[in-house]
């Protein structure tokens, strides 16, 4: 088991969480993601631009490298011309103020006295402008993780990218409906020292966001981007963590690869190598592979201006095939560095050769070839264009330079499996300036009360409520209070109120759920909305409680159906009194002899029988006492 504590882990997290207000950030276009309606397009191109100091942000200068063009979307429902940055922003919406205001407050922050909006420079196309708004709202806050304090650094206000539809050969497709809409960022302190922890934390501050009762739910409104380092490693930056469950993943793995960085930095230290031994001296080595079996070399070799190239990294034999992740070894390392800067598919290097059509003759040709010592030095090689493969090939070396050092700041990004792959060199603190069309804004006594309205419940506070005004027992209300759906719970506790128990609704949030999911029903495509519907079936009396898990797992597996279309499919429709006492009556005369033969087993054999039939048409207290009932009646 790995010692974190040893290997010095730190972990900061930034959070970043949509806001469900009645419009976005800088204009009145309202914060919904349409999927088909009247649009416009346009086409942009991007470029950076110099800091007020001179400078240019280096992760910046890659994505202008890349020569793409972006394609955008215009649906006209949700966007209008400030998204396509043809008008002028209109002042920050007050109420996703308000919401930030109220979630500083709630994490112990000093609020600043005025706001103003920054310019951050991004030219991936996500913004057509080529820079996000954002503003500091609060700083210096805190939250506890058990016994612990975790320091909350910044809260800002910003407005959410654009979405990415497509990407092909030189273009990226972009939809303007998800730009602009408000955006809260938290970043915590580097006060993380384990995974779990990680995880734990960026749950509490999602959770809090939540409760103001302006967040976004859903896959996408919620995103977690990860600062991980270890003792003698780097801060490296890891963006897009869409799943709080994997965050203690990816922070183990992100240690593990800074781990065994080091160690190979380490080993490249005693075999008494140097940065200078590494060279661009890169060669044509296509006619080797002329009769090769290799399709994707052989591809290269019969393609016009195309061929196969390669470079020594002298004494890095066995290096290469080391893994860092699972599933991912320092050779994958090198792969990504060629694939961002060349444009490239990947490369091969020797540790893993022979393979993939490639033979041991080949292999033993192209040492010879290229003088290399086969007990010492690895070989990478690029089968593509002759310019896409030179630039490949010199980020490769490039790279390989940089395991000289151990782990190099970057920015990556992560895999669904936990993994995270290179993405881009870290930004650095030339990407900020000031908005110049937006005017600031004056913290006053005014905004401050109305965000204090919005300020959560502590949760001591919730937790007697629960167990002394809802009646959840203690046990109950510490599930519900640790579970994703709390400000879900409360907002059905108070829309069915009189009508459906806060017990059956916890319940349902946290117990039946996780039973449907030991079951495998997949309750990830269970939202809101289908738990909403099915308390609202229970509420209006056309379900018993006893179907909830019947038709949410229809849901489950049918996530465009309503709960009422649910019920109907499964047959759930609720039977009368009336309806019922038959069912009871014949199920005690087709079952008599057994009655007879054992009348201490009666009530079960009975309730078996009418179970079968009526389960989640009608309450189970109530077949319980109608079936005791009849049962005195005959036997007597």
């Amino acid at each position: 088991m790995t010692n974190y504590k040893e290997l010095g882990l730190k972990v900061g997290l930034e959070i970043h969480i949509q806001l469900d207000t009645s419009h976005k950030l800088f204009c009145n276009c309202p914060t919904k993601l349409v999927e088909e309606a009247p649009e416009d397009k346009f086409v942009r191109e991007l470029r950076p631009a110099r800091s007020e100091l001179g400078e240019v942000d280096e992760a910046a200068l890659l994505e202008w490298k890349k020569g793409v063009k972006y394609l955008y979307h215009a649906p006209r429902p949700s966007s209008c011309l400030v998204e396509a940055d043809e008008e002028p922003p209109h002042e920050i919406n007050r109420e996703a103020l308000v919401t930030a205001l109220a979630v500083a407050k709630a994490l112990n922050m000093y609020i600043v006295d005025e706001i103003h909006v920054m310019r951050k420079i991004v030219i991936d196309g996500s913004n057509t402008s080529g820079f996000q708004r954002t503003s500091i709202i609060a700083l210096d806050g805190y939250l506890y993780d058990g016994d612990k304090r975790i320091g909350i650094q910044t809260l800002c206000l910003e407005e959410d990218a654009a979405r990415k539809l497509s990407q092909g050969k030189g273009f990226i497709e972009y939809k303007l409906d998800r730009l602009g809409i408000p955006l809260i960022e938290i970043a915590t302190a580097p006060d993380i020292n384990d995974p779990d922890e990680a995880e734990r934390v960026a749950f509490k501050i999602g959770q809090l966001v939540r409760l103001t009762g302006k967040a976004k739910r859903g896959l996408g409104t919620i995103r977690q981007d990860l600062n991980v380092s270890i003792k003698g490693g780097e801060k490296i930056e890891i963006k897009g963590v869409q799943h709080l469950y994997l965050i203690s993943k990816v922070v183990a793995y992100e240690a593990l690869r800074q781990k065994t960085l080091l160690e190979i930095r380490e080993e490249l230290h005693k075999r008494g190598l140097k940065p200078e031994d590494l060279s661009y001296d890169f060669k044509d080595v296509t006619e080797i592979f002329r009769e090769t079996k290799s399709k994707i070399i052989r591809r290269a070799v019969k393609s016009k201006n195309s061929g196969v190239y390669a470079v020594v990294l002298k004494g890095f034999k066995g290096l290469l095939g080391r893994e860092v992740q699972p599933g991912r070894r320092f050779g994958t390392e090198l792969a990504d560095y060629a694939r961002v800067w060349g444009g490239v598919g990947g490369i091969f290097h020797t540790d893993e050769l022979p393979a993939y059509g490639i033979t041991q003759e080949e292999v033993d040709k192209l040492y010879e070839v290229l003088n290399a010592d086969k007990e010492r030095d690895a070989i990478v090689l690029v089968a593509d264009k002759r310019d896409k493969a030179l630039k490949a090939l010199e980020a490769v070396v490039r790279r390989a330079k940089m395991a000289f050092e151990g782990v190099p700041p970057e920015t990556r990004a992560a895999n669904p499996d936990g993994t995270t792959k290179y993405m881009r060199p870290r930004p650095g603190s030339a990407r900020m300036y000031p908005e110049t069309d937006i005017p600031p804004v004056l913290v006053n006594d005014e905004l401050l009360s109305e965000a204090e309205k919005l300020v959560p419940e502590p949760f001591d506070k919730k937790m007697k409520r629960y167990v002394e005004e809802y009646g959840l027992s203690k046990d109950l209300a510490i599930t519900v209070l640790n579970d994703l759906r709390l400000d879900l719970f409360e907002a059905l506790v108070e829309k069915y109120r009189g009508r459906v128990s806060p017990t059956l609704i916890a319940s349902t949030i946290t117990n039946t759920l996780k039973m449907l999911k030991g079951e495998g029903v997949p309750i990830e495509n269970i939202d809101d909305r289908h738990i909403d519907e099915t308390i609202g079936l229970i509420a209006r009396g056309e379900i018993a409680k006893e179907a909830i898990p019947e038709v949410l797992a229809y849901l489950a597996r049918k996530p465009e159906a309503s709960a009422e279309e649910a019920a109907k499919a499964l047959g759930l429709t609720r039977i009368s009194v009336d309806e019922l006492e038959k069912i009871i009556d014949e199920a005690i005369k087709n079952n008599w002899e057994k009655i007879k033969q054992r009348p201490h087993k009666a009530f079960n054999i009975v309730m078996g029988t009418v179970m079968a039939k009526v389960r989640g048409k009608i309450d189970g207290k109530t077949v319980a006492k109608l079936v005791r009932d009849k049962l005195n009646s005959v036997l007597e």
